[in-house]
């Protein structure tokens, strides 16, 4: 499997992340924890992958922890933006909620390979930098739970349990990533509409 467009709008890949060495050993990290996981990937393993010698990977990441902490930082980055930007739109919290997980959904589909790294290998960060990606992910929640708020107040959602309700909807979401094969029958668009629809039917959408 490889990482190709983790931007999920078109742009460079990883443009971010320069030198070109320096991407493309965080590329074969991807390929490699995703296929592995974290803890059974070598440097070796990833240089390897790079085309590089193992030496060459410690010019520009001092760890394999490093390495995964920048992916993690980076992906969290993507996701956050593409709720962000969908529940500050116009329209109704609905208008907004189906738009942020039809999004959120697609991303974890379409860039199923970065987003299991992203969504799977918390644990295999050390305290400082796990708490640092726990601080996006709590921002992450503070969007849709916002969102399911707004639509409970406007009566658009019928939610007994709002911090409940946000964790199922982002577990519900994640774990596309987990799942999807981009060789099966439903395209990244596809399932972004199923599950903005199945949301909606968990906050209780009221239509009318």
């Amino acid at each position: 499997m490889t990482a190709v467009d983790d931007t999920g709008d078109g742009t460079t890949p990883w443009g971010e992340v320069t030198p070109d060495a320096a991407r493309r050993l965080l590329v074969a990290a991807v390929d490699a924890f995703a296929d592995r996981g974290y803890h059974a990937t070598t440097t070796r393993d990833i240089a390897g992958r790079a085309g590089m010698s193992p030496a060459a990977l410690y010019i520009h990441y001092r760890t394999k922890e490093e390495l995964l902490l920048r992916i993690s930082r980076i992906g969290h980055l993507r996701a956050l933006e593409i709720l962000e930007r969908a529940a500050a739109g116009p329209g109704t919290a609905t208008h907004r909620l189906a738009g942020a997980v039809r999004s959120f959904v697609r991303w974890h589909a379409a860039q199923h390979t970065t987003a299991r790294v992203v969504q799977y290998e918390l644990d295999a960060l050390g305290e400082t930098a796990r708490a640092e990606v726990v601080a996006l992910r709590r921002r992450t929640d503070a969007v849709v739970r916002t969102l399911i708020e707004e639509g409970v107040r406007a009566g658009e959602f019928r939610v007994d349990d709002v911090p409940g309700t946000t964790v199922a909807v982002l577990s519900l979401c994640t774990d596309v990533a987990r799942w999807f094969n981009a060789a099966g029958r439903r395209t990244p668009d596809e399932v972004g509409a199923l599950y903005a629809d199945l949301v909606l039917r968990m906050v209780g959408h009221r239509t009318g």
